[in-house]
């Protein structure tokens, strides 16, 4: 997940799982599938929660309607502490939920854990399935078969202060060269702002340099990767990613330690005239001193006009393979995902469908969604479908690799090195 960026809080008990953790026991299915009785559904809670709880109220109210001998709870738990509390779960099934939202990197891990309920053969049958970008059923798919159902993506572009472009009489940079030299002519005409804010902390949003550069963070399919983040073509992206720091842009002392949100608060505060930014910052962007002074471009690739491969983050929503109510819990979570229900959310909370006709209705709809969905629609990238990407992302191996880079601690082949031999440690130990 770590994507996206406004997940939040799943409330009800114990639950929680890494993406890594270890083999659970007491996760197997029960082989009842009663029909009436009580459901329970954790979803993350957001920063303001009450429109999405009113879209899911919605779907509940249809849901009984459906029917009318069940009952339905829903909790609201914080994304930060999802971990511990599935992993609960997936122990205690007495104590679990039957429906989930999960984030999208997660998912293999979950399933490795035991804890999450094959679906392949309904969503198969679904009708609105067929129109789910791939990338949305790929997030949901391990070794072939597929456990949950894609809920919202989330992409990052290329945020640039319209205001600071017409004073410098600067065009908008259509290739990752022209983005590095507008960046530097920025800054040397005006100090006081980076050209760009990029992170060492900021994984999602270097990872499309890496992709643009015809690299990868890995080889291989599932059960069987290996890192490639030490490749020619993925040095050439580091490279190009941590030129971007220094005096000339953004300077080390003060960029190295600097996250996702960190670089989206300096462009929203008026620091920076450029950051790669995702479709749910525009909120925060809005609140701050770049409002009304600013405009979203998709982040552009290697070659003049090209869009940059995003990570496309997001959440989904599963079935727990504890449940005892299977086929309603089943019903629910397409119900919770169908493309009404993710119009809705749209509409609510900012959400970006991962249906590909309904995200198109949103982007005629709302114009600052349309360069998010062009970069969409130019294709993205995810991270390995392994477990062992928790505990790669959770133990900062390429925040490190940047970091040890821009401070000048190791060159780029060095660092790059050692971080491909983390990344294999941690796919062996996740076989």
């Amino acid at each position: 997940m770590k994507l996206p960026v406004r997940l939040a809080v799943l409330f009800t008990a114990m639950a929680a799982a890494t993406a890594c953790a270890p083999q659970t026991s007491g996760n197997s299915s029960s082989g009842k599938d009663e029909k009436t009785g009580t459901l329970r559904v954790w979803l993350f809670q957001e920063v303001n929660n009450k429109p999405k709880e009113q879209v899911v109220d919605a779907v509940l109210a249809d849901f009984r309607k459906a029917h009318a001998d069940t009952r339905v709870t829903v909790e609201y738990i914080p994304v930060e502490t999802r971990a511990q509390r599935i992993k609960a779960a997936f122990n205690d099934p007495a104590s679990a939920p039957d429906v989930i939202e999960y984030g999208n990197t997660d998912t293999a891990g979950y399933v490795k854990d035991g804890g999450l309920e094959d679906v392949t053969e309904e969503f198969g049958a679904w009708d609105e399935a067929k129109d789910a970008d791939p990338t949305a059923r790929q997030s949901v798919t391990v070794d072939g078969k597929v456990y949950g159902a894609p809920y919202f993506v989330g992409v990052r572009a290329l945020y640039y202060r319209t205001d600071v472009f017409e004073e410098l009489d600067l065009e908008v940079p259509r290739s990752m060269d022209e983005l590095a030299s507008t960046a530097k002519k920025v800054r040397a005409a005006r100090p006081d702002l980076y050209g760009i804010a990029v992170g060492g902390a900021y994984t999602y949003g270097a990872m499309p340099f890496i992709w643009a550069n015809g690299g990868a963070l890995a080889t291989g399919k599932s059960g069987s990767y290996a890192s490639a983040i030490d490749s020619a073509a993925a040095q050439k992206g580091i490279k190009a990613y941590t030129s971007l720091f220094g005096d000339d842009n953004c300077p080390a002392a003060k960029c190295a330690g600097m996250g996702g949100n960190d670089t989206v608060t300096a462009f929203a505060s008026g620091k920076a005239a450029m950051a790669i930014g995702g479709d749910f910052s525009h909120q925060a962007v809005e609140a701050g001193k770049a409002k009304g002074k600013y405009a979203v471009v998709p982040l552009p690739g290697v070659k003049p006009g090209s869009i940059a491969p995003a990570f496309a983050g997001g959440n989904n929503i599963g079935v727990l393979k504890s449940t005892s109510h299977r086929t309603l819990a089943v019903d629910l979570m397409k119900r919770l995902a169908s493309k009404e229900t993710q119009g809705e959310l749209f509409d609510a909370m900012g959400f970006l469908p991962t249906f590909t006709d309904v995200r198109r209705q949103a982007a005629a709809k709302e114009p600052f969604v349309k360069p998010f969905v062009d970069t969409l629609a130019a294709g993205t990238e995810f991270v390995p479908a392994s477990p062992a990407w928790a505990q790669i992302d959770s133990s900062l191996v390429l925040p490190t690799m940047f970091q040890e880079v821009v401070s000048g601690k190791k060159d780029v082949g060095a660092a790059a090195g050692d971080a491909a031999r983390k990344m294999n440690e941690a796919f062996g130990s996740a076989g």
